[in-house]
């Protein structure tokens, strides 16, 4: 490619690089810093989506990117609007989000002096993205920025950019870099025929797909064709639900967390397992229902795009570097003519019956549980016996969602009761907020979604006291140019993960658990110009949605706050909690008063 110096400003050369790498969205606060090149984005054909706060911005656009594919970019003022995107960007790392993270930075000669707004941005960042450069001189500019993109998309997480502010603004003779694709790996030759003959000879195979089938181009087609020719039941990784046809017959459904049994019971006589995709993450292979369903014995075939994440978490047999699709439709090739024929009628038989009895026990599960020695669950159903439990309000969602929706959920106890419930057609379907757990996720990546999937219904889902995190967001989001989204709020006063904990470690001893009963969410709505409706009975919320989803056709958002009960379900971490010991004792009587 010929190299053709060009007159140009920074900011220009800034953005004509973004243009060739075609990112048409940005979100965040605006700022001084990032005026120059925020003055250009309409000229550009970039779009600024000014959120109420940078964190949500960060989730809005992990959601836009997770929902299309298509990498979008994050930007706000140096300093303390910067620093406001930590945790969006470091669930970003964890989601495998491809994200553009632009941090202007206080100019060159202050840096160092204590400065307003001064912050050390590419240190903070350094655990947070796969890959960051900062600007070192204004002419390099353009050459930074298209490597920090290209690394963003190869490694499938966040990369940062860090660009002191007084770089802008300078005119320069520069020639626009050229973008180096890289092809994505195939697997080792060898890796891949040891992988086939072990699944030609297996007796019970069993496929576990996770994130890197979603992002694999034709990655879910493979597992499927592969699923198909062994007839093999297919898990997904936790919150990883639409990896697979949830309609396919070999489906088995989510592990992990408030996962499928059918997927847990199908996988623990497993002699044989492809992990596709996945870096087999805690929460996809912690005991649920009660069961440790993770084959001690199988054979583990690991396939990951990354090489540090095989074998970092289970014992594996093989490990594959490589794309999903790619080795998938390798392993496919290289089966024997016999594969799968052993015992292929009885595994059928055996997958649709345990499928089956799970389907008619999900539908019969009502209520939560209490552990042997707590009462809370009997009493929370006996305190509003008239009110809906977590359950009864997904069973009502399930009645109403629209089959192509996208839903993002939040992180949180009644969320995570809802794991089991949705399935999917087709991939990037399911946003969640993955393994760094932020709260207040929910809302904020809906909307990125609908922004980038403009045509299609998006729904989000939070706990109240998750939603309160995000809940700025109802003030910008009404304004004439964001999309209409629907937005439901499981609303029971309290931090439901967190209070059962209490109930089993802490002797129902609720110490930050409980939220204002008095505040209306549905109220925040109307009060912002939205559709505020509340739904105290499964069939009132059954309509509530589905008036929400053709309200949201009509370019009306619509938060749907539903009452329910203060049951909890299972606590998230039973493997990292045991109940304290006290040994000096505690007393308010030792407390000083402080000198002032």
């Amino acid at each position: 490619m010929e190299c053709v110096l060009m007159k140009m400003t920074t900011e220009e050369a800034f953005v004509k690089t973004l243009q060739m790498h075609g990112i048409q969205h940005a979100f965040g606060i605006i700022g001084s810093a990032m005026m120059p090149i925020s003055d250009i984005f309409p000229a550009a054909g970039i779009t600024f989506w000014d959120c109420a706060h940078e964190g949500s911005g960060g989730f809005m656009a992990d959601g836009y990117t997770r929902a299309t594919g298509k990498m979008s970019m994050m930007i706000a003022q140096n300093g303390p609007g910067i620093t406001n995107f930590v945790t969006a960007v470091k669930t970003a790392y964890w989601n495998h989000t491809p994200l553009l993270l632009v941090t202007p930075q206080a100019a060159n000669k202050t840096i160092g002096q204590g400065g307003f707004q001064e912050m050390e941005q590419m240190r903070m960042f350094a655990d947070c993205v796969a890959y960051q450069e900062e600007v070192r001189d204004p002419s390099r500019v353009a050459e930074v920025l298209n490597r920090v993109i290209m690394n963003a998309k190869r490694a499938s997480a966040p990369a940062q950019i860090n660009i002191p502010r007084d770089m802008w603004t300078q005119v320069i003779d520069i020639a626009l870099p050229a973008i180096v694709e890289f092809e994505r790996p195939s697997g080792g030759e060898e890796a891949v025929a040891a992988a086939a003959e072990m699944l030609s000879n297996a007796k019970n195979p069993v496929i576990l797909n996770g994130a890197g089938v979603v992002l694999s181009k034709g990655g879910i087609a493979a597992s499927k064709a592969l699923a198909e020719r062994l007839d093999a039941p297919v898990c997904v990784g936790y919150q990883h639900n639409d990896a697979f046809p949830g309609s396919h017959p070999l489906f088995a459904g989510p592990l992990g967390y408030n996962g499928s049994k059918a997927g847990m019971e199908l996988i623990k006589t497993a002699d044989v397992v492809l992990c596709l995709g996945t870096r087999l993450n805690p929460f996809s292979t912690l005991p649920g229902y009660g069961m440790e369903y993770w084959p001690a014995d199988a054979k583990i075939i690991q396939v990951d795009i990354n090489p540090d994440r095989i074998g970092l978490t289970k014992k594996v047999s093989v490990g594959i570097i490589g794309d999903a699709a790619k080795v998938a439709r390798g392993i496919l090739a290289q089966l024997s003519d016999t594969a799968g024929d052993e015992g292929r009628a009885a595994r059928k038989d055996r997958i649709a019956q345990t499928k089956s009895a799970w389907a008619q026990q999900l539908s019969s599960m009502t209520h939560e549980d209490d552990d042997p020695g707590t009462t809370w669950n009997e009493r929370a159903r006996a305190d509003k016996p008239d009110w809906m439990s977590p359950r009864m309000a997904w069973r009502a969602i399930q009645a109403a969602l629209p089959r192509e929706a996208i839903i993002s959920s939040d992180i949180g106890n009644n969320c995570a009761i809802g794991n089991a419930y949705p399935d999917f057609d087709e991939g990037r379907k399911y946003l969640a907020p993955g393994l760094f757990g932020p709260c207040g996720y929910g809302l904020p990546a809906v909307v990125g979604a609908k922004i980038g999937c403009p045509d299609v219904p998006v729904v989000g889902f939070s706990g109240d006291g998750a939603f309160g995190i995000a809940v700025n967001e109802l003030t910008a989001i009404g304004r004439g140019e964001w999309p209409a989204v629907t937005q439901i709020v499981f609303r029971n006063y309290q931090w439901g993960a967190e209070k059962r904990n209490s109930t089993l470690w802490f002797d129902d001893n609720f110490v930050g658990t409980e939220l204002d009963q008095r505040v209306s969410y549905a109220g925040i709505a109307k009060a912002c110009g939205l559709q505020g409706v509340v739904a105290r009975t499964m069939d009132e919320l059954t309509a509530a949605l589905a008036k929400a989803i053709e309200d949201q056709k009509a370019g009306k958002t619509t938060l749907i706050e539903a009452m329910i009960n203060q049951e909890l379900g299972e606590p998230f971490r039973r493997d990292a909690m045991k109940k304290p010991v006290r040994v000096a004792g505690i007393d308010k009587a030792d407390m000083r008063e402080q000198q002032v």
